[in-house]
């Protein structure tokens, strides 16, 4: 089934930073299963399972720390730790709903827990890289070398192009596209509130 993602919403309510949070981690899910797809047919063993749960997992970090870059521009500081902790905790949902398919048996929480776990650790080595129009190119080394480690020797020689020239640029470009549709529609509402309030009081 198709999932389709929104990058405006046809309300004229305005939308929190947590509730554009899920439409992005929803995205991110889409992406992440995207590029698994992309990289099966190029012949990449990622396999149902531990591999499967590892690289979607890497590829959510990757773009959770990308979207929250984002949101540094584009909020103030208390925006941005609301959308990006909403972020973050639908993401390891999303994880969690689906560990059936990806890890079998996994205890309840654990691929959660997992996920936080690996979103705050990465977290900390993304920081030495620049994100201004993009990642630059650190950002995107380090991306593809959290993907390498997950992948079978075999494979583990030739996904740093594959990473870095075809997986990221694909994900940060739809990423970019979406979040500011979100934040331009936000900022849209606030905006024709704000005229609003002015017109009550003249």
């Amino acid at each position: 089934m198709a999932v389709r993602i929104r990058s405006r919403f046809l309300s004229k309510r305005e939308r929190t930073p947590a509730q554009l949070a899920t439409v992005v981690a929803a995205l991110g899910w889409k992406l992440a299963v995207d590029s698994i797809g992309r990289m099966r047919k190029a012949e990449y063993d990622i396999d149902i399972g531990r591999p499967y749960f590892e690289f979607v997992s890497e590829f959510l970090v990757f773009l959770a720390t990308a979207a929250d870059r984002i949101a540094h521009r584009e909020l103030d500081e208390q925006g941005r730790v609301e959308f990006t902790t909403s972020m973050v905790t639908r993401m390891s949902e999303l994880v969690e709903e689906n560990r059936g398919m990806l890890l079998g048996e996994a205890e309840p929480g654990e691929c959660r827990r997992d996920f936080v776990a690996r979103f705050n650790r990465r977290g900390a080595d993304y920081a030495e890289f620049e994100y201004s129009d993009g990642p630059d190119f650190g950002f995107r080394r380090y991306f593809a070398a959290c993907l390498r480690d997950v992948l079978p020797e075999k494979d583990q020689l030739w996904v740093i192009d594959q990473a870095m020239d075809i997986e990221a640029p694909e994900a940060i470009k739809a990423l970019e596209r979406t979040v500011a549709g979100l934040f331009d529609a936000g900022a849209a509402v606030a905006e024709a509130h704000a005229e609003l309030d002015r017109k009550k009081t003249e």
